[in-house]
């Protein structure tokens, strides 16, 4: 679950992280009246949207009056923001975040999120921080420090001030970062996140400030943090990946034309990888939850076959004791009755009711082209979607 920059900001002050203060409004009238508050000094007005690049895309404006502050508030409030990873649809901003400018003396990239390969909490920082990180770091132009935190309920306060040295951090300073680290380390792991990213952590005058938070909770902790449960963004989800939810479903939308459905997260997200591979394009990514019964597959179905730009379904099932392969033949089945569109169907069954699976595609009238293996599955699935492009 994302967090806007106001309430993670909210959130990780309880942990000592210093931020340079402000309030959330939704009207110019409100962004005026937090700018009068905030006092003589230059005000920053940010677009609160669940994505990166705002600065870029015109959703972060700093002025130097209350009269400017309302003016830039009725520029961004009600009006679709586009940035690099909202994707064309964008996002409608309805709230803004009015806070105190900074004059950064330097300015720093610093994360903690859970490393893929090793498990444990990872400590990520660079020397140089900025709106465009990831686009530097790809390019080389700039070292990403790392610091393996184990499952991070220990403090490391050595390892940390070496950690400080290696992206530059001035002497004087490191027992300032280091309680920051340390209050982040606890967040991470009290609060069940799967991301806090801090870019730009600003060294200023006197000190560290936080302009700009990114968090991310574990959605499968959240029954442990009700309270942080309501914080969620109703408005900022993707309909369709919500009601996926409801009906036992992983469902994240991506911009190809190749359907995929599979049943466990790391099946489907090699299925992803071998599409990518076979130089497809995915049109999502499901999986299918142990739990889902034949109505929740069906409706995953129909998600797909509602999505006009979908061209091939690609499924990618081993049944198992919970979830056998029947049970996806059989949403598939009533989807395509219900939606009265049919699609070429490339399926690879494995496991518990494989073979029954193959019938129950018959008796529904829904022909599939069988393959042995992943990778054939794959590229015949591409194959396909390229002639009905």
């Amino acid at each position: 679950m994302n967090l806007h920059e106001f309430q993670a900001k909210e959130l990780l002050a309880g942990y000592g992280l210093p931020s340079p203060g402000g309030r959330v409004a939704i009207t110019p009238q409100q962004a005026e009246a937090i700018a009068v508050d905030l006092g003589p000094s230059a005000i920053v007005v940010k677009a609160q949207v669940h994505a990166g690049g705002r600065a870029r895309a015109g959703g972060i404006h700093i002025v130097n009056s209350p009269v400017e502050a309302k003016a830039a508030a009725a520029k961004l409030l009600g009006k679709k923001l586009v940035t690099a990873q909202t994707g064309p649809e964008g996002r409608i901003v309805k709230r803004i975040y009015v806070e105190v400018g900074v004059q950064s003396v330097h300015e720093l990239h610093l994360a903690l999120l859970v490393d893929g390969k090793s498990g444990q909490v990872m400590l990520i920082g660079s020397a140089r921080g900025g709106d465009d990180i990831e686009e530097r770091a790809a390019r080389g132009e700039l070292r990403l420090e790392k610091l393996g935190l184990g499952d991070g309920k220990t403090r490391q306060a050595d390892a940390v001030a070496a950690f400080a040295h290696n992206i530059r951090i001035d002497n004087r300073l490191i027992p300032a970062f280091e309680t920051i680290v340390d209050g982040l380390r606890r967040a991470f792991v009290e609060l069940d996140a799967s991301l806090i990213e801090i870019n730009p952590l600003a060294i200023t005058r006197d000190g560290f400030q936080a302009l700009d938070v990114k968090m991310a909770l574990d959605d499968n902790a959240l029954f442990r943090h009700p309270e942080l449960a309501a914080l969620r963004d109703e408005g900022e989800i993707d309909r369709r990946e919500h009601e996926a939810q409801n009906h036992q479903l992983n469902y994240v939308s991506m911009d190809g034309d190749i359907g995929l459905v599979a049943n466990g997260a790391g099946l489907g997200l090699a299925t992803v990888d071998m599409v990518c591979q076979a130089k497809g394009r995915p049109a999502n990514f499901m999986d299918i939850r142990t739990t889902a019964t034949t109505r929740d597959v069906a409706y995953g179905f129909g998600l797909l076959l509602d999505n006009p730009a979908t061209r091939a379904i690609l499924v990618n099932v081993h049944g198992g004791g919970m979830q056998p392969c029947d049970t996806i033949a059989e949403g598939l089945g009533i989807a395509m009755r219900r939606t009265g569109r049919s699609l070429p169907v490339i399926a690879r069954l494995a496991g518990n009711n494989a073979e029954f699976a193959r019938s129950r595609f018959v008796n529904f009238g829904c022909p599939i082209i069988e393959c042995p293996d992943m990778w054939t599955a794959a590229t015949r699935a591409v194959e396909i979607a390229r002639k009905g492009a």
